[in-house]
Formats: structure tokens, C-alpha cells, sequence
């Protein structure tokens, strides 16, 4: 009967939430399935993740244009600015070649939220990763190696070339709203010392502070280190917090006191940028450790940051309505992670897979997979998503919906209005002294 009564929206999307669970293939899903079902007490199989409760169904073909077997860096340039790139490219058309900073002039690609900010809207990024990682990059950088995060990891002949790191560009590109993850150090000088950790420091060798830099002429503005300096009421209209010098910690080691979760960080991430009556466009990912899990061949790490992951999206759609707002959820690419046998109903998932799990091929670092990923999705004009797609489809659809560059004129009406704002708006000035002693510290050691 649901299948009866599924109509398709046709109504202009006012937000855009873009979920990407970094390797996450279809046998993760599967296993994650089952895991969090588990997790719960049941036999696990006929656990429904939030995900899977999207009513349309697509899947992505991965590749690179130069590899089969795709990276993070190539991916997202497809599902960012809805071309095919070149492995370890960010935001560069395939005319563009890895390690070549003279490749970048005139061969850059722009991403949906960069022109969804053009367009007015209020535009975020949360990761669990660094946020100068490959997913989250090709979102505002463009770089001819996604490895050059800081000044420091440029080469002589990209400096000279006039080559920017991926974190000036950061700072630069686009007018990020929300800022969440992990990657301070590329922010900071070599010599400005972290500050949680006594014996980690900056990176950058042009002693510029691109904490301070960002938050010039940014009215109301903050920039945090640690979560327990997070009102739990705080609505404000930029904010930035980044909670590790490089990528957030797995979700089996966090510290709540001082690092959010993934779901912590997309409520607080919505909340801020429901007050555009414009609308927002949200990247979320969780880098996850899903895909760290995976190489380090530690499926307990990867499931457990996947159903985190799953818990991130079911909160997002409590704070989003389906008659405004797509939700799209897919991955960059897969693992060479499975599970068989013939074993009975309500087997353990990682009963073979706990912390070290079984490999034909034992490596270093497992690798990733070819095959396609699936990509959930909800809202306006989400039946756009069905069949076998290549995966630059993901940035056109999404532009399409909300009528973005170059679809200005996609004729799409508005859907009803809704009322997303916050009941409590307190005043960010009335916020600030209570946080200055976390920021002094970080802005001008």
C-alpha cells in the first residue's frame, strides 16, 4: 500500500542535505543493518536503517576517469560539481593532472554549495574527518592533489606556480556558514602550539592564523575547539569548531566531554542554518571513520561509525521536512569488505569480523572497491534519483531540484512553507564572554 500511495514532489527543493558515508558500500549497509539491530537485542535482519526508509532508490558508478577503482578525492568532485575527475583531483575537471599546479587555472569546477551560497543560501559542512580532507574539500577547493592541506605539504613548484593549500582555500573560496570536524593544525602557524595537546602544534610555514582570518568581517562569528564550549541553546549564524588537530576520533573513542558526535554536530549544524529564510545546503560526512575502519581492517570501528552515521540522518530528518527539503545518502565508493557463509538467523555480525577481521590478502591497508554504491533519497524531486547513474548525476539532480546554477530556469515551484526556525534565538553577543577563554588561548597564541 505505501508503494500505492508514493507520489512524486515536484515542488522546488528549499534545502539540500547531501549524507555521504565514505566507503560505504552495500555490504556495509548490510552488515550495518544487522549490527545495529543487534544492538538493540534483536536477531538484527529485519532492521530498517533510517536510510533505507528513503523511498527512492538509485545506484553510482564510482570510477575515476583515469582509474577503475575510484579514490575520495575524484568521487567527490563527481558528486559535488557534476563532472568525473581524475583520481586524487579536487574540485578539477579531467584536463587536470595530479601533482600539476599549472593544470588547475581554467580547468576548475564549481560545487552545489558553493553555487547554493551564490544563490543566497546559507551553506554548511560537517565531517568527521578533517574538513581539508578529499570529500569535504571539493566542495570549496581546487587543487591538483588532495595531500596539499597546508602551505607546508606544497611543493616548491606549486608555490611558485601560484598554487594555494586546500586550507587557505578553505578560508577563501566560498563563504562556509557551518564548519564542523577535525583539522585545526593546517589552520594554524608551526609556531602556535595546540591547544589541547602540549606536543602537537601548527603546520603552516606562512605564520598565518586562518582561524583569525575567518573570522574577519564575520559579524557574530565564532570559532571553537571543544565542544564543552557549546551552549546547548546556542543559535548563532556562523560558526565554526574544529575538535582535533587532524581527523575526529572513531566513535568508540570519543570523549563527550570534548568532541561531539557526528549526530551532535548535524543538529547543531541545521539549527544554525534553518535561520536563512533562503534556505541551506548541509554536506555531511562521515569519513568515517567508516572508511578508516575498513583499512585498518577493523570492521568493529567501521559498523559502529555507520549506524552512527544512520543516527546522524534519522535526527536530521526530524529537524527537516520532506516537503522542502532533499535528503540524498550515498557513498564516494566501496570496501572489499563482506560477510557469508551459511550461518543461522541472528548471527553475530562480528563474530568472525571483531577488531581484526579475516582477509584472503592480508595488506597494510585494505583497499577500496569498484563496484557501485547505492544512493538513497528523499524529498522534492528525489524520483529524479532511480536506475544505474554515473555518479556526477548526484550534483545535477540536487541542483535541478533547487533550481541552482546552471538550472535557473528549472520552472520548479515552491512547495509549502514551513516553519524550520529554532524556538529559542539567543543573542550570539550575549554568548561571547563565557566562551572567550576557549578562544584567547587558540586565537592569538
Amino acid at each position: 500500500m505505501t508503494a500505492m500511495n508514493l507520489k512524486p514532489n515536484m515542488h522546488r527543493a528549499k534545502n539540500l542535505i547531501l549524507f555521504l558515508g565514505d566507503g560505504m558500500g552495500v555490504s556495509t549497509v548490510t552488515a550495518t543493518r544487522i549490527f545495529k539491530g543487534q544492538m538493540e537485542g534483536k536477531p538484527g535482519e529485519e532492521t530498517v536503517l533510517t536510510m533505507e526508509s528513503f523511498p527512492y532508490l538509485a545506484l553510482s558508478k564510482t570510477y575515476n576517469v583515469d582509474q577503475q577503482m575510484p579514490d575520495s578525492a575524484g568521487t567527490a568532485t563527481a558528486y559535488h560539481c557534476g563532472v568525473k575527475a581524475n583520481y586524487g583531483t579536487l574540485g578539477l575537471s579531467a584536463a587536470a593532472r595530479r601533482y600539476q599546479c599549472n593544470t588547475t587555472i581554467g580547468n576548475e569546477v564549481t560545487s552545489v554549495l558553493h553555487r547554493a551560497r551564490m544563490a543566497g543560501k546559507s551553506v554548511g559542512i560537517v565531517t568527521t574527518t578533517r574538513v581539508q580532507h578529499a570529500s569535504p574539500a571539493a566542495s570549496y577547493a581546487h587543487s591538483a592533489n588532495r595531500g596539499w592541506y597546508s602551505d607546508s605539504d606544497l611543493p616548491a613548484d606549486a608555490r611558485q606556480q601560484g598554487c594555494h593549500d586546500i586550507a587557505y582555500q578553505l578560508v577563501h573560496n566560498t563563504d562556509i556558514n557551518v564548519i564542523l570536524g577535525g583539522g585545526r593544525m593546517y589552520m594554524l602557524p608551526k609556531e602556535t602550539r595546540d591547544p589541547e595537546y602540549a606536543t602537537s602544534s601548527g603546520d603552516r610555514l606562512d605564520k598565518t592564523n586562518l582561524i583569525i582570518e575567518w573570522l574577519k568581517n564575520k559579524r557574530g562569528g565564532l570559532w571553537l575547539h571543544s565542544y564543552s564550549d557549546v551552549c546547548p541553546t546556542m543559535i548563532i549564524a556562523l560558526f565554526s569548531g574544529l575538535f582535533e588537530p587532524r581527523d575526529t576520533r572513531f566513535e568508540l573513542e570519543r570523549n563527550p566531554e570534548t568532541d561531539p558526535s557526528l549526530t551532535e554536530m548535524v543538529e547543531k549544524a541545521i539549527k544554525i542554518l534553518q535561520k536563512n529564510p533562503n534556505g541551506f545546503y548541509l554536506f555531511v560526512e562521515d569519513k568515517g571513520r567508516i572508511d578508516h575502519g575498513h583499512h585498518d581492517g577493523q570492521a568493529l570501528y567501521a559498523l559502529t561509525e555507520a549506524v552512527q552515521f544512520d543516527r546522524a540522518i534519522e535526527r536530521a530528518a526530524e529537524l527537516t521536512s520532506e516537503l522542502d527539503t532533499l535528503s540524498v545518502v550515498t557513498a564516494d565508493h566501496s570496501h572489499v569488505f563482506t560477510f557469508g557463509g551459511y550461518s543461522h538467523r541472528g548471527n553475530p555480525v562480528l563474530e568472525y569480523t571483531d577488531y581484526l577481521q579475516q582477509s584472503a590478502v592480508p595488506l597494510n591497508s585494505e583497499t577500496h572497491a569498484s563496484e557501485d554504491v547505492a544512493i538513497y533519497a528523499r524529498g522534492p524531486m528525489a524520483h529524479l534519483f532511480h536506475g544505474v547513474q554515473e555518479q556526477s548525476y548526484i550534483a545535477h539532480v540536487m541542483a535541478y531540484a533547487a533550481c541552482l546554477e546552471p538550472y535557473t530556469d528549472c520552472l520548479l515551484e515552491p512547495g509549502p512553507e514551513l516553519d524550520h526556525a529554532p524556538s529559542v534565538l539567543p543573542s550570539s553577543l550575549l554568548l561571547l564572554p563565557t566562551l572567550l577563554p576557549a578562544l584567547l588561548p587558540l586565537l592569538f597564541a
